[in-house]
Protein backbone atom coordinates (compact mmCIF):
# COMPACT_ATOMS: atom_id res chain seq x y z
CA UNK A 1 0.00 0.00 0.00
CA UNK A 2 1.37 3.43 -0.88
CA UNK A 3 1.47 6.37 1.50
CA UNK A 4 -1.24 8.08 -0.57
CA UNK A 5 -3.48 5.03 -0.07
CA UNK A 6 -2.67 4.96 3.64
CA UNK A 7 -3.60 8.64 3.85
CA UNK A 8 -6.87 8.05 2.01
CA UNK A 9 -7.74 5.19 4.37
CA UNK A 10 -6.85 7.32 7.41
CA UNK A 11 -9.00 10.18 6.07
CA UNK A 12 -11.97 7.86 5.51
CA UNK A 13 -11.53 6.41 8.99
CA UNK A 14 -11.45 9.92 10.42
CA UNK A 15 -14.55 11.00 8.54
CA UNK A 16 -16.46 7.95 9.77
CA UNK A 17 -15.37 8.44 13.37
CA UNK A 18 -16.22 12.13 13.23
CA UNK A 19 -19.64 11.35 11.76
CA UNK A 20 -20.24 8.79 14.50
CA UNK A 21 -19.40 11.46 17.03
CA UNK A 22 -21.79 13.88 15.33
CA UNK A 23 -24.60 11.30 15.38
CA UNK A 24 -24.09 10.28 19.00
CA UNK A 25 -23.04 13.68 20.33
CA UNK A 26 -19.74 12.16 21.49
CA UNK A 27 -17.16 14.93 21.31
CA UNK A 28 -14.39 12.38 21.92
CA UNK A 29 -15.18 10.63 18.65
CA UNK A 30 -15.57 13.97 16.88
CA UNK A 31 -12.13 15.11 18.03
CA UNK A 32 -10.46 11.77 17.27
CA UNK A 33 -12.04 11.75 13.81
CA UNK A 34 -10.85 15.27 13.04
CA UNK A 35 -7.38 14.38 14.33
CA UNK A 36 -7.22 11.42 11.94
CA UNK A 37 -8.22 13.69 9.06
CA UNK A 38 -5.43 16.12 9.98
CA UNK A 39 -3.00 13.19 10.14
CA UNK A 40 -4.11 12.09 6.66
CA UNK A 41 -3.51 15.60 5.33
CA UNK A 42 -0.03 15.61 6.85
CA UNK A 43 0.68 12.22 5.27
CA UNK A 44 -0.34 13.59 1.87
CA UNK A 45 1.83 16.69 2.28
CA UNK A 46 4.82 14.56 3.25
CA UNK A 47 4.30 12.34 0.20
CA UNK A 48 3.99 15.39 -2.07
CA UNK A 49 7.23 16.81 -0.67
CA UNK A 50 9.00 13.50 -1.20
CA UNK A 51 7.77 13.30 -4.81
CA UNK A 52 8.83 16.90 -5.40
CA UNK A 53 12.30 16.27 -4.03
CA UNK A 54 12.68 13.23 -6.30
CA UNK A 55 11.63 15.31 -9.31
CA UNK A 56 14.17 18.01 -8.47
CA UNK A 57 16.89 15.39 -8.01
CA UNK A 58 16.06 13.90 -11.42
CA UNK A 59 16.25 17.33 -13.08
CA UNK A 60 19.60 18.08 -11.45
CA UNK A 61 20.92 14.67 -12.49
CA UNK A 62 19.71 15.18 -16.07
CA UNK A 63 21.24 18.66 -16.21
CA UNK A 64 24.56 17.34 -14.88
CA UNK A 65 24.57 14.52 -17.43
CA UNK A 66 23.80 16.97 -20.26
CA UNK A 67 26.57 19.28 -19.09
CA UNK A 68 29.00 16.36 -18.96
CA UNK A 69 27.97 15.29 -22.48
CA UNK A 70 28.38 18.84 -23.80
CA UNK A 71 31.92 19.05 -22.39
CA UNK A 72 32.89 15.55 -23.52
Amino acid sequence: MTNKNDAAAKDAEGRLESALGDLTGDTGHQIKGKAKQVQATAMNVAEDLKEGAKAVARKVSDAAAKLADDKG
